[in-house]
């Protein structure tokens, strides 16, 4: 083995999916990117990882609710595009061609393009992490949908697609929710 710089140690270990989280300040929806992510427990809580550099955090912050829209390999550009620019002064919905659906329990939309979106609400903000822990109050997903590969990035600005699934569910039974 070779020892790796540690300021690139992370590369080794973000590759959870890529996601799209959008939000609503009271005037308008924004969509913002997010690499950093973390399932918490199966109950379903969840953590994301952001801060006062996106102009989605204070949205976050006041309304304390969400969309996690889980995005496919062939939205890429979009994601990363997403992530390239602030919703200060761009309309991401617009300027990507993203289609939001109105969600049922929470104001920030679904996106109709993803694969899967999680309506959520913001149960705790650990602000000396810029960690938003959120519960799932709803959740959908589109079985039509040809396209099922996510996208993991690696965190130097090349990402990782999903490919076989193997499946191991009878050997974890006793470790899984009912009816997982």
């Amino acid at each position: 083995m070779i020892q790796l710089e540690l300021s690139k140690a992370f590369t080794l270990m973000e590759s959870g999916p890529v996601v799209l989280v959008t939000t609503h300040d009271g005037k308008k929806d924004n969509i913002m990117t997010i690499s950093w992510t973390m399932v918490m427990d199966f109950t379903p809580v969840f953590a994301i990882t952001t801060g006062e550099w996106n102009y989605s955090f204070a949205a976050l912050r006041k309304n304390r609710e969400c969309v996690i829209a889980i995005p496919t390999v062939d939205l890429l550009d979009k994601v990363v595009g997403i992530g390239m620019c602030s919703g200060t002064d761009t309309d991401k919905f617009d300027k990507f061609r993203l289609t939001p659906l109105q969600a049922k329990l929470v104001r920030p939309p679904l996106i109709k393009e993803c694969l899967a979106n999680i309506e959520c609400k913001v149960i705790d903000i650990v602000e000396k992490h810029n960690i938003v822990v959120l519960k799932a109050v709803a959740a959908y997903t589109d079985t039509a949908r040809k396209e099922k590969r996510m996208v993991h990035a690696v965190g130097d600005g090349t990402f990782i697609i999903d490919g076989q699934t193997i499946d191991r569910k009878k050997m974890m039974a006793s470790k899984l929710p009912p009816g997982v």
